[in-house]
């Protein structure tokens, strides 16, 4: 299998189904929005099309994959080599027209991720991996944060917003970070979160109850680009253990703090 070129040939596939997301967002009305978990949950036909474009085109590549899809617009099923489709992350922020949305798939062999894309629609950014092969933006190759210390760079997260069980230890990690970091972003895409941990805009990024497929591509591109992935034990059950840590030098330190509430 050549990692190197179906990762381009994915990347193509997540630049053209990003023009069409591009394209739907000028004629967009709140109408067409439908609820899943909560009113704070939201999906749309953009969503459900653009996941079926990715599908036309991605089933090509590999024969006989299988797919975890967020819309499920194909029968869900792991195999050897499956594909992980989030076909737009950030929807809340699609909808209401802030410009931090993406189209990310990840391929996974088994139980690792072994290639990723994350297109960043709005910026026009994508962002790519493959094992062995590094990091790219476009044609520059990327790299996580040297820096250390939490107190030399800005941090990502999430917020719960339709499971608070573990509220309260959240907003005590919060509280920590406001105080000894940089800052602290919630854009409101984890796949784009990733990505800017990979080329170093952020360095480092947490966030609970997230599921495979928010952050699937992520995990190969900081991977590839120097930077560390684990759940909030330390330990490698990120993928399905919806918690996630990602970043480059000072992930080691963001992962301390989270562990003293957790």
């Amino acid at each position: 299998m050549n990692l190197k070129q179906i990762t381009h040939q994915v990347a193509e596939v997540a630049i053209e189904v990003g023009s069409f997301i591009r394209a739907e967002r000028q004629s967009f009305s709140h109408e067409k929005v439908k609820f899943k978990k909560s009113r704070s949950d939201l999906v749309s036909y953009v969503d459900k099309e653009a996941e079926q474009r990715i599908l036309d085109k991605i089933d090509l590549f590999i024969p006989h994959a299988g797919y975890i899809t967020e819309e499920q617009m194909i029968d869900q099923e792991e195999k050897e080599y499956t594909w992980i489709i989030d076909p737009l992350d950030g929807t809340t922020n699609f909808v209401h027209g802030i410009p931090n949305y993406c189209v990310s798939i990840g391929l996974m062999h088994q139980s690792e991720i072994i290639a990723g894309v994350v297109y960043e629609v709005a910026n026009d950014e994508c962002f790519y991996a493959w094992k062995g092969g590094g990091a790219y933006n476009g044609n520059e190759k990327i790299s996580v944060s040297k820096a250390l210390k939490i107190e030399d760079v800005v941090l990502a997260t999430g917020f719960p917003h339709y499971s608070f069980e573990k509220l309260d230890q959240y907003l005590k990690i919060l509280n920590r970070l406001m105080k000894e970091t940089r800052g602290l972003r919630r854009m409101g895409s984890a796949a784009a979160d990733m990505a800017y941990v990979a080329c170093g805009r952020y360095g480092g990024f947490f966030e609970h109850n997230l599921n495979v497929y928010d952050i699937a591509a992520g995990v190969v591109l900081v991977k590839e680009a120097g930077g560390a992935v684990t759940d909030f034990k330390g330990a490698t059950d990120y993928l399905f253990g919806r918690e996630l840590v990602a970043g480059g030098g000072a992930q080691r330190r963001l992962l301390n703090v989270i562990m003293n509430f957790w």
